[in-house]
């Protein structure tokens, strides 16, 4: 019988800790796709953040290291520096990209750190219980909103994908969605694209995924994906804001 679907060999069998409906699970699988058809498997090292993904090294089949909260940028780039030739990935969450790790994130893009970041984009804080993060929507309820984000009080949210398309330093930087059948296959091609920009030695490259999360937004998983759908992509527009091409 001829195998038409499996589990990637980037993969381990692990199972997923994750909410139902969260859509981590798909954004790991969709990595583990890109790091074997790229056959970067085994050179491959992927860097975890703290938060949802924190366990991130139990799911992924190539070497991966924890970083301390915020700081995975730092760490790849003092691997990427000393093995040059690894394929160096980040993992990580809006509160570890967008709010801790926010001057590590800005600096290696500035800087042209030839790593990738795939930055998963849920608009709140999933593992600690569902507070504001920086990229939580005006208007939007969480614990530490109860009565929705106001400008007034805690700003607006933050577009990383903008704002790091700025910097010289960054090659290519994408924003896409898990939202639908569609966007994940967008989301698959872009993370693809952003790792073989990597290996062409282009510089910087980030990945941003818009993401539900389901238990912490009050919503059911289909719920959720219509969320995402009519609040989180007119806000956070999909698409490619920086590529740099091999000259």
């Amino acid at each position: 019988m001829k195998t038409v679907a499996q589990r990637p060999q980037s993969l381990t069998t692990a199972k997923f800790h994750y909410c139902p409906g969260c859509t981590h699970g798909i954004i790991h699988r969709l990595v583990a796709e890109c790091l074997d058809e790229l056959k970067m498997r085994e050179n491959a090292i992927g860097i975890c953040p703290v938060g949802c993904s924190v366990l991130a090294y139990d799911y992924f089949n190539c070497d991966m290291l924890e970083a301390a909260h915020g700081r995975a940028p730092a760490i790849a780039t003092g691997i990427k520096r000393l093995l040059p030739d690894r394929c160096v990935f980040t993992y990580q969450g809006d509160g570890d990209l967008a709010s801790i790790g926010m001057g590590e994130i800005v600096h290696a893009s500035a800087r042209g750190e030839n790593i990738s970041v795939i930055f998963v984009n849920n608009t709140i804080y999933g593992m600690t219980g569902g507070q504001m993060a920086p990229t939580t929507l005006l208007g939007q309820v969480t614990t530490t909103s109860p009565y929705g984000r106001k400008k007034e009080e805690a700003g607006y949210p933050v577009r990383m994908a903008e704002l790091l398309a700025q910097n010289e330093g960054s090659a290519y930087i994408c924003r896409t969605a898990v939202n639908d059948p569609v966007n994940v296959t967008k989301t698959k091609k872009a993370i693809k694209k952003a790792l073989t920009t990597q290996m062409n030695g282009l510089g910087f490259s980030m990945v941003e995924v818009l993401s539900t999360c389901p238990t912490n937004w009050g919503l059911s998983p289909l719920e959720a994906l219509n969320w995402m759908d009519e609040n989180m992509i007119p806000y956070y527009p999909l698409g490619e804001f920086k590529v740099r091409e091999v000259e």
